[in-house]
């Protein structure tokens, strides 16, 4: 594995004797290897918000969810992570000298600004999915609302139709115009529902 490597060249010139040191320095990669995740983590949650701003999809909001699921299992490694760190310097069981206790101090503000953007990303990421989560619910109900405006729109021709198509004299069986009255009154019923809807804003 190519990261491994990477990972266990970074030792190659240290001193395995200094065993305290050793371990602290493993550690520090490690945070580095959060902060450096983390931040290709923001990255891509960045790219997926802005394609959810140009077109809302479930696929995209499960992207998001994965997301979400990769930042919960990295605050928790990072709070375990926390409390090793404090575990060392509490019973000092590694014999740390004077200045590897100060680079155990600065390894733990470094844990602690990781763990600290893994929960603002956490927060914003929370924020972001309930408001492209409701914008969706949003959009849904205004398309459900406007199905039912245009089937109330066409239920009145459909009556009207109804009614004169009933096989019971009505007067205008006869009538060479009665066809195109009731085209004209059912227009008129769909144009003054069209209005309406309008006028209140619903479509």
């Amino acid at each position: 594995n190519a990261a491994i490597k990477r990972f266990l060249n970074t030792f190659q010139n240290r001193q395995p004797e200094k065993r305290g040191m050793m371990v602290l320095k493993i550690i520090e990669k490690v945070i580095q290897n959060f902060m450096d995740q983390l931040k290709e983590i923001n990255q891509k949650r960045n790219v997926i918000e802005q394609q959810l701003y140009d077109a809302n999809k479930n696929e995209h909001l499960l992207e998001l969810m994965k997301i979400q699921k990769s930042l919960v299992y990295f605050v928790t490694a990072l709070r375990s992570n926390e409390l090793l760190l404090a575990k060392i310097q509490r019973t000092n069981f590694l014999k740390l000298n004077d200045d590897e206790s100060e680079f155990l101090e600065d390894l733990m503000v470094d844990n602690s600004q990781a763990l600290e953007m893994a929960n603002i990303y956490t927060n914003i990421l929370s924020s972001s999915m309930d408001a492209f989560a409701s914008i969706i619910a949003n959009n849904q109900n205004v398309v459900l609302k406007r199905l039912t405006i245009a089937t109330i729109a066409l239920t009145v021709p459909v009556l009207v139709a109804s009614i004169f198509g009933m096989n019971i004299p009505n007067g205008m069986e006869q009538s060479p115009t009665a066809f195109y009255a009731i085209a004209i009154i059912s227009l008129i019923f769909c144009a003054v529902t069209g209005y309406l809807a309008l006028r209140k804003k619903m479509l």
